[in-house]
């Protein structure tokens, strides 16, 4: 028999069109057992099921939209069922913006689950948003797919999962590096403005680098305005998160941005990721736009 322990339940959920199917093609190859489709109710069998074998799979990947999610008594009973059991799954939901999931939905031709003679596509989606909102909130990982292709997702998802699964429960920490002129992340709780510190980029010797490099980061901390900012960001940050946690927040995104999303922004993120890791937070990050940039 598998232990409860060693063997996590993810529920991959979120707005229709914005990479579920990818999403668990994603799990299988990392050695879940894949369903997609199943009712919320049956979640706490399936996983009984699996549990009580030896199974070569590395954990259960439950896929569930609005048609499964029997919103809301269907959903609560379910996490009851499965607490029941000591499993507390972890969710991934996915989302995009508007216009890029009506771009999709044309391009499949498919209809959504809410769309009717009365209900057209936008309203379904607005409609879906809301009802998909309470779940929403309570994820362990929301991950805009807009601007991703399907192989950005999956290398994005086998990242982000892996460093998931080594945390924790308790309030979780993603950080994202992002660049203004590329658009800000719609998921941030925060959004820092870094464009007053100094820029690497009018240097020709450092500008093909990155906030992954040592001389960047050196060129943007290490500066006067550099040096006193960080302290003091460090310092709001971690002071602020224990007021969240008190209040019983789940989980805190971080969008720290810059220009391009390349040299500043990606050196303080790196900065802000070490500190919270020495602390013993569970914190994921996210260079969104560092190829671009």
């Amino acid at each position: 028999m598998i232990s409860h322990n060693s063997f996590p339940v993810v529920v991959v959920t979120g707005i229709s069109g914005s990479g579920k199917s990818t999403a668990l093609k994603v799990f299988e190859d990392l050695g879940f057992f894949c369903i997609d489709g199943l009712p919320s109710s049956m979640s706490a069998k399936i996983a009984e099921l699996i549990l009580k074998q030896d199974s070569k799979y590395r954990g259960l990947a439950l896929g569930m939209d609005m048609r499964q999610l029997e919103f809301n008594d269907g959903w609560n009973h379910a996490l009851k069922e499965l607490a029941a059991m000591g499993i507390v799954p972890q969710v991934l939901f996915l989302e995009a913006k508007q216009p890029e999931l009506v771009r999709r939905y044309a391009t499949t031709r498919r209809l959504h689950p809410l769309e009717s003679q009365s209900l057209g596509l936008d309203k379904a989606l607005e409609k879906e948003r809301s009802l998909l909102e309470p779940i929403r909130s309570k994820a362990d990982l929301v991950l805009d797919t807009t601007d991703y292709s399907v192989h950005d997702l999956r290398r994005v998802l086998q990242t982000k999962w892996t460093a998931i699964e080594e945390l924790g429960r308790g309030m979780r920490v993603h950080i994202i590096s992002f660049g203004f002129k590329y658009g800000v992340p719609t998921e941030a709780d925060f959004v820092f403005d870094l464009r007053f510190l100094p820029n690497p980029y009018f240097d020709k010797n450092l500008k093909p680098l990155s906030g992954l490099d040592k001389s960047i980061q050196s060129y943007v901390l290490e500066s006067q305005v550099g040096s006193d900012f960080n302290s003091k960001f460090q310092d709001f940050v971690t002071y602020m998160l224990p007021l969240y946690a008190d209040e019983g927040r789940y989980r805190i995104t971080l969008s720290l941005g810059c220009t391009g999303g390349r040299h500043r922004s990606v050196s303080v993120a790196e900065s802000l990721l070490a500190t919270l890791k020495k602390k013993g937070y569970a914190v994921t990050i996210e260079h969104r736009h560092m190829e671009l940039g």
